[in-house]
């Protein structure tokens, strides 16, 4: 039997990075990256990382070094999350955001 068990995005992550945005912890990223769907390498690629660009997403799911906000929010959208930078998101109950925090949707 397979538990498909999914980690929470908290609300503060999904925000515009001058609105109180919060860095996403290793588990939030890695939760983004399998949403997305695609191995480290290609995430690398279309993020226009380096050609070893693959080690630093791994870095950011290890929590080793922080994701920067611009590559977050290509991230979050690329994984249905909305297009953070412009304070929109989708409803929280239908994204899989953490309900304990909230921010306030359009």
């Amino acid at each position: 039997m397979t538990v498909d068990i999914h980690t929470p995005i908290r609300a503060e992550c999904l925000l515009p990075a001058d609105e109180g945005w919060e860095r996403p912890r290793g588990a939030e990223v890695q939760e983004v990256v399998r949403r997305i769907g695609l191995s480290g390498r290609a995430l690398a690629r279309v993020l226009g990382l380096s050609e070893h660009g693959g080690r630093q997403v791994r870095r950011w799911i290890s929590g080793e070094t922080p994701v920067p906000y611009i590559a977050w929010a290509i991230l979050c959208d690329m994984a249905g999350l909305g297009t953070i930078w412009r304070g929109k998101t989708l409803e929280l109950g239908l994204s899989g955001v953490d309900e304990s925090t909230s921010a306030d949707d359009e």
